[in-house]
């Protein structure tokens, strides 16, 4: 069994670069609150330096976040997921196949749902008759033929970095258009070490090494990364991707290690 690890910064890039080639058009951005936030609602830390002060203010808990209003819309997204896929070493998109999005919009939330179909049925018309459809079921779009998983459209040369950076990149595009309480892997930051400010209650032994890294085994592939989250409940997450022969479609386990003690 090998294992190849990888520097934190070396994926920091990587992550970057995908965000920044995934970035929506200001038109498909929009977002209004209905309401002023309250005095104790914080922004998210710049960095996981800061992740001490959020401890010295109130702020909110998943269970006090309110479900999605129903009064939003669908809407095709102008975004090319695919062309996060111009630079990434190792991966590439399936020949006569393309990624695309749809976002939906309300007051004060927004979410994203991106899909792999044949080119031939990416037409303007397909696609925006998938939102009617969509609409009577109650449901986002999916458009005809598209893959049950958009990872099934991407194909690489099965290295160890091309994994790992699979794993960023699935995360990534399924966040595409996400709003308010719809963000997730957005407030998650890469980690190689547990932030040393804040005080860790374990759920399982602590990990000696939370360095990235892939194991390779003759007929599958694993991938092993940790990330912060930097929002209340504050947490440290352990992330397992299995890649078996053949496909960058993961089987995926987001589990949670430690709990940040005030």
């Amino acid at each position: 069994m090998a294992i190849q690890k990888f520097p934190l910064a070396t994926l920091q890039k990587v992550r970057q670069y995908i965000k920044n080639t995934l970035v929506l058009p200001k038109s498909e951005q929009h977002w209004t609150w209905t309401s002023s936030k309250s005095a104790d609602e914080l922004p998210e830390p710049n960095s996981l330096d800061a992740l001490g002060d959020l401890f010295k203010f109130g702020g909110v808990i998943e269970s006090q976040l309110t479900s999605p209003r129903p009064s939003g819309h669908w809407l095709v997204s102008t975004l090319n997921p695919g062309t996060a896929l111009a630079k990434l070493p190792g991966l590439k998109l399936k020949p006569g196949f393309r990624l695309i999005s749809y976002l939906y919009r309300a007051e004060v939330d927004g979410a994203g749902v991106v899909w792999a179909i044949p080119e031939a049925f990416g037409t303007t018309a397909q696609l925006e008759k998938a939102i009617a459809a969509a609409g009577a079921l109650d449901q986002p779009p999916k458009p005809e033929s598209a893959l049950t998983d958009f990872m099934q459209a991407i194909e690489g040369d099965r290295s160890p970095q091309s994994f790992i950076i699979a794993s960023l990149l699935r995360r990534e595009l399924l966040e595409i258009g996400a709003l308010g309480q719809h963000r997730n892997w957005s407030h998650h930051r890469l980690i190689d070490e547990p932030p040393a400010q804040v005080n860790w209650q374990w759920s399982t032994e602590q990990p000696k090494d939370l360095s990235p890294k892939v194991r390779l085994l003759p007929d599958q592939a694993a991938v092993e990364f940790f990330t912060c989250r930097t929002v209340a409940p504050i947490a440290l997450f352990r992330h397992i991707d299995q890649y078996l022969p053949g496909q960058y479609k993961a089987n995926s386990i987001d589990r949670v290690v430690a709990i940040a003690q005030r």
